[in-house]
């Protein structure tokens, strides 16, 4: 496999552009994965499929499911590989559910990469449809995580 450092650069310039701590793009059998760390890794590895989404809202109407929710422009998706928490901390409220109202910029979930807590902020104003992932779940990058319309 041939390295493509001006894409390794590429992503390291991106990761620095979102305050991102890791960053993972898969191509076919071919993955690149660029943290802060300092540590650039390509793989080839197998795809491996991904559970279904979950609605955490129960009685709440979903808007879209499964490969929908992806395609839905509305739908947030994660930047990141980790494990999704959506309290602050345990035993503390979500930070949002399903029908609230958020505001750009409002925390509504965080994910852990690499032991590094990364709040996941609201990218434009809203109401929060549906909600995909459940408290500690883990997540793929690009994986819906909610849907804000």
């Amino acid at each position: 496999m041939k390295i493509d450092i001006e894409a390794i650069r590429s992503l390291a310039k991106l990761l620095d552009e979102t305050n991102l701590s890791e960053i993972e793009i898969t191509e076919g059998d071919n993955s690149v994965r660029v943290n802060r760390g300092g540590s650039a890794s390509m793989v080839n590895y197998a795809p491996v499929s991904a559970a279904a989404p979950v609605v955490s809202s129960a009685g709440a109407p979903a808007v879209a499911t499964g490969n929908d929710a992806a395609a839905n422009p509305n739908s947030l998706k994660s930047p990141m590989v980790g494990t999704v928490y959506l309290q602050p901390e345990p035993g503390k409220p979500s930070f949002v559910s399903v029908g609230d109202s958020v505001k750009e910029g409002d925390t509504l979930l965080i994910i852990e990469a690499m032991k590094v807590m990364n709040p996941i902020k609201a990218t434009k104003a809203g109401v929060v449809k549906s909600i995909f992932v459940s408290d500690a779940q883990p997540v793929e990058f690009d994986e819906p995580l909610m849907i804000i319309e």
